[in-house]
């Protein structure tokens, strides 16, 4: 009975000793923690993309909001001068490595302008988002809007695309890209047309309420 009385207090301990192990051993000081995956967003656009340059352009503005909120994304700014939707769905699939999680169609504006046919421009959309889901890549669609160069019916019918992709998809959508930069003088370049610095941060700002919560996921 005396040498029972004193065994069972050393096993309590050796089994207390054996707990602390495993415990240190989850939570060791030298254990390196899981390394932060850092994904990628790939800006598919035209100029408004890259003006007044690639560093300045908007994609920069968001990748400065991701800085700000210490989200683990980088941002590719994929944007080609002069592209159309028919441009930017050729060249879509290699942007597409495995690291993209989110990809921002900013296309349109371009076609809006030649009067390509709206059925084309819908069709070339369609495919990009569709490719972006296959490689289970998120999509933010940007909303255009084109002046009434090729008739009133064109303008509102080519408005009406974005919306109806992004229903049909049920992705998010970017209203309209330019809000409160057209027709801005101070926020537009010497032609008139395209953002300077100040433009491309009020498009960074007007995009970044739609994009953040898709990093979040």
């Amino acid at each position: 009975m005396g040498g029972q009385g004193r065994l069972r207090p050393m096993a309590l301990a050796v089994a207390l000793l054996l707990a602390a192990a495993c415990d240190s051993t989850s939570s060791s000081p030298g254990t390196s923690p899981s390394p932060v995956v850092v994904r990628r967003i790939v800006v598919l656009g035209d100029s408004l993309a890259v003006s007044p340059s690639v560093e300045q352009g908007f994609p920069s503005g968001l990748q400065t909001q991701i800085a700000r909120q210490g989200l683990p994304w980088t941002v590719t700014n994929a944007g080609v001068s002069g592209d159309t939707t028919a441009d930017g769905l050729r060249r879509l699939e290699p942007l597409l490595a495995s690291d993209v999680g989110v990809l921002v169609a900013e296309l349109g504006a371009n076609d809006g302008l030649r009067g390509i046919e709206l059925v084309t421009i819908q069709s070339n959309l369609a495919a990009i988002v569709e490719i972006a889901q296959r490689h289970n890549i998120r999509v933010l669609l940007c909303g255009m809007e084109t002046p009434p160069t090729h008739g009133l019916a064109y303008s509102i019918a080519f408005h009406s695309i974005f919306p109806g992709l992004a229903q049909q998809y049920r992705i998010a959508l970017v209203p309209f890209l330019l809000e409160g930069v057209v027709l801005t003088p101070d926020l537009l370049g010497a032609d008139g047309v395209h953002p300077n610095a100040a433009g491309a941060e009020r498009i960074a700002e007007t995009v970044w309420p739609y994009l953040e919560p898709l990093l979040r996921q």
